[in-house]
């Protein structure tokens, strides 16, 4: 019996989504996660690379990403950052990293 997709695609999944809905489009071009834990969650840390074209929503998106609320199923986004940014024309390449926690 299958669980259903995991914690890193359901990020991705819920980032796409939010994106569209905010009129910015990305692609998410790399994505790794690690297992985490302390003594009273568990859950993991992500890494993911993302890009798009570079226009006003964007900016204002990105903006308010790390106050975002995201619904993923037995999830909690604990965290989430930009933690860098590069222009090349229109060309936008986003990382951001993440600490989803396991709702129990």
């Amino acid at each position: 019996m299958s669980r259903g997709p995991d914690a890193a695609t359901l990020l991705e999944r819920a980032l796409i989504a939010a994106a569209d809905t905010a009129g910015c489009p990305i692609a998410v071009v790399a994505s790794d996660w690690t297992r985490w834990a302390s003594v009273t969650f568990s859950g993991a840390r992500h890494s993911l690379t993302l890009t798009a074209e570079a226009s006003p929503a964007l900016d204002r998106w990105l903006v308010g990403l790390s106050d975002a609320e995201f619904d993923l199923r037995h999830t909690l986004v604990a965290d989430l950052a930009v933690t860098r940014m590069t222009r090349d024309g229109d060309a936008v390449t986003v990382a951001i990293e993440a600490l989803t926690v396991e709702e129990r």
